[in-house]
């Protein structure tokens, strides 16, 4: 009798791995959550031509690999492009960025502009902010020539959180990073955040069961920061991330509060609020109230 040869299992790449895991071990705490934020939001409507920003690290490779499985799992027709800005990137990071992509299965389309090096000329000022603005303006100008009018940002619900916090803490404001918006400077584009309720931990959980490797940071002032041992704006956000898992120890639904606190914003108990570029005070209607009242 012939002995029968055993049928090898399929080596599957590390694309369709990175991909599969979404749908299976991360379906609830990943897909679950992007796709109900889609919904809960309206972030994605038929006939869209999304441009999808790569910046190189874990966020936006994830949600670049949400979107394309949205495409061929979901019901909705829309259009994709995969789009990078190198600011000047070293070349070490820049062949993550490359790699990445290539390894993931994602026509990245990159854009080259020199921002790093006028960034690192400011003398006063925020370079993050200056860095972070050029990089939006070059974005959605690539965007628009590519035909696209939303472009997707890989924010995630730390991100939210985090940033209502230190506009809380730093600037004395409560404003948080709303889950879309339209641009001011380009008519008739919006910018979306797939990711709005999905947490980092269950992204570096993502990364890591898939063993991928992706930029921490390629930006190069940031680097001349860490070897001079300087701070940049960066270190704000760090004190506030590192302020909410502390706080996370002693009460595990800390940060789940603060997300819900901006869904659910008693505008009768305001002291001021800013709406459409125009300041308003509780006193504004405090007389009309009290006429109601009786």
């Amino acid at each position: 009798m012939e002995q029968q040869t055993q049928k090898q299992p399929k080596v599957l790449s590390k694309a369709t791995q990175a991909q599969q895991s979404i749908m299976t071990t991360y379906k609830k705490t990943i897909w679950g959550k992007f796709t109900s934020a889609i919904k809960e939001y309206n972030l994605i409507e038929e006939g869209d031509k999304i441009a999808v920003c790569i910046s190189g690290g874990k966020d936006s490779f994830l949600l670049a690999t949400l979107l394309k499985n949205l495409k061929k799992y979901g019901k909705n027709n829309f259009e994709l492009v995969f789009l990078s800005i190198d600011p000047g990137y070293n070349p070490f990071n820049r062949k993550i960025l490359e790699d990445n992509a290539k390894l993931l299965e994602i026509d990245l389309e990159i854009v080259d502009v020199n921002i790093f090096d006028y960034v690192a000329s400011i003398k006063e000022g925020s370079p993050c902010y200056v860095c972070a603005r050029m990089r939006r303006g070059w974005l959605y100008s690539a965007a628009k020539n590519l035909g696209c009018h939303k472009i997707a940002l890989g924010h995630h619900f730390d991100d939210v959180v985090e940033t209502t916090l230190l506009s809380m803490l730093y600037n004395g404001q409560f404003k948080t990073m709303p889950p879309k918006l339209f641009s001011d400077n380009f008519e008739n584009m919006q910018l979306i955040r797939p990711l709005y309720k999905v947490r980092e931990k269950d992204i570096l959980n993502w990364k890591n069961q898939n063993n991928l490797l992706f930029q921490n940071c390629g930006c190069r002032f940031v680097e001349i920061c860490e070897r001079d041992g300087t701070k940049s704006d960066s270190s704000k956000r760090k004190q506030v991330k590192n302020l909410i898992a502390q706080l996370e120890q002693t009460n595990p639904i800390f940060a789940n509060n603060i997300f819900n606190s901006i869904h659910n914003v008693n505008l009768d108990t305001l002291i001021g609020w800013q709406q459409d570029g125009t300041k308003h005070n509780f006193l504004d209607n405090f007389d009309n109230k009290k006429s109601k009242k009786n």
